[in-house]
Formats: structure tokens, sequence, C-alpha cells
């Protein structure tokens, strides 16, 4: 059976329902996206209209509300990716490093990529020991994926090779053409399950915050309530990247630029 078309009404019912639950504000050009990825679901249960898969969504059996916000969520990562970020964080964040634990997080971490990169500078370049990753996302999906820590080998040549011989071990027999992340590595990030527009306090205090690439989905408004939660998780000092192409501007006084993408709470 072929999935059935996605009309107007049932797309604008996705996409009030992805908003308010994620804050993701979908434009009309994402239609054919949001028919693709939930039609492998109208097929699973045999549904003749997509308005008839949203009313499952809606009673949220089978978990299918978290299933479909899995769907539609975007999960574009990579290892090293901006790495401006990353030398940073070692030439300028690190030295200044002494005693005390030390908090690292991924704010939008993905399938992990972000986490474990951060975990390899740090256990190359920290000069304390104390110190720990905390992954979150939206979807359930990817991190499953995180937690893994297996990656597909092309994925490895996003890895500057001192990392990688180091922290990654390349995959035999069964698991040939993938790469996982050393144990000593793993066990340093954990994952978490978050939702940005939600109470982040139970995530505890941070003494440097990714949210890249993550506010380009969100209208102003809901950048506004997102950064406001997010940095109410920085402690005094600590510092907060953005991806290359956002910007705060109009959406916090409270941090004070350090360089363009990087902002630091006083």
């Amino acid at each position: 059976m072929n999935a059935p078309a996605l009309t107007d009404n049932e797309f604008s019912l996705f996409r009030k329902m992805i908003y308010e639950t994620a804050g993701i504000n979908l434009s009309d050009a994402k239609k054919a996206l949001v028919s693709g990825r939930l039609a492998k679901r109208i097929k699973h249960y045999n549904l003749s209209s997509y308005a008839d898969y949203f009313k499952l969504v809606k009673s949220n059996a089978h978990g299918e509300l978290q299933t479909a916000v899995d769907l539609l969520t975007t999960n574009e990562t990579f290892f090293f990716r901006e790495p401006k970020h990353f030398d940073f964080l070692r030439d300028r964040i690190l030295p200044s490093w002494n005693g005390g634990q030390r908090r690292v997080w991924s704010a939008a971490s993905s399938s992990g990529e972000e986490a474990y990169t951060l975990a390899m500078m740090l256990a190359a370049h920290s000069p304390t020991d104390a110190w720990e990753i905390v992954g979150t996302d939206i979807s359930t999906r990817v991190l499953e994926r995180a937690r893994a820590a297996q990656y597909p080998l092309a994925d490895a040549e996003d890895i500057p090779q001192r990392y990688l011989s180091k922290y990654c071990l390349k995959g035999i027999g069964s698991q040939e053409g993938t790469f996982i992340v050393v144990r000593e590595l793993r066990q340093r990030a954990s994952f978490i399950h978050t939702n940005l527009q939600q109470d982040l306090t139970r995530l505890g205090s941070f003494d440097v915050i990714f949210l890249r690439n993550v506010l380009i989905y969100f209208d102003m408004e809901t950048k506004q309530r997102v950064v406001a939660r997010v940095q109410s998780r920085l402690k005094p000092g600590g510092y907060l990247m953005i991806g290359h192409s956002e910007s705060l501007n109009g959406i916090t006084d409270d941090l004070k630029v350090v360089l363009p993408s990087i902002y630091r709470k006083p």
C-alpha cells in the first residue's frame, strides 16, 4: 500500500505539534520532508490518512509522540564540526582550569559526535582530570546511537589523526567498517533525554556549553526562552558557543561577546 498524500490541513497539524513540543518552526517548504518521514509510520499502522496518524500521535499510544518527534527533528552533525570552537577551548579555556569538578554540556548532542569530540579535547588537553561531558537531545533515537559510540568508518575522516589513533578503535569481524570511541571516554560522557523548552535545573551547572546550530530552527520568542534557560545553567565566567551562522543579537544582553559565536557569562 502506498502512503496517502499529506494535505495542507494535515501538514498544519504536524507543524503545530512539533512547534508546541520542540519549538521547531517548520516552513511551508518542509511539507515534503514531513510527508516522507512519517510515511513509514502510516504504513506500519496500515492507516488511510495522515490525520489518522495524527490522532495516534496525540493519544501517544505506544509512545508514538516521541517516535514522531524523533522522525521530524534534524540531526546533522559530525566530529570536529566548526573546529575553531575546539581550538578556542584548547587554547583559551582549558589552560585556565584549576581544581574542582569541570563540566561541559553538548546541548543538542544528536548521535554524540560533538560530545565525543569534546571528550577527546579534554582527555588530551585538560590540566585537571576531574571533568565530565553531558550530552542532551530531544530525540531518543539519536541518544541511543550516542551511547553506543559506534560510527561508520567514513566518519573518522573528520577526526585528526592524533586523536583518532588514541581515542578510537577500528572494528574487526562483524564490526568491520565501523569504529568505536574508547571506553575511557564513553565512561566520561552521559546522554540524557532533554527538551530545551522545559526546565533544565536537573542538569546542574556547566563551565562550557555548546548550543550550536540549534537556534536556527526557532522563532525569536523561542530563541529567547531557550537561551534564557540554557544560560541559567552556565557558571559565572563560563562560556557559551553557538553556531558560526548564529548570533545572540536581540536574544540576550546577559552574555558578553568574546569572539563571533563565542560568549561569556560575567
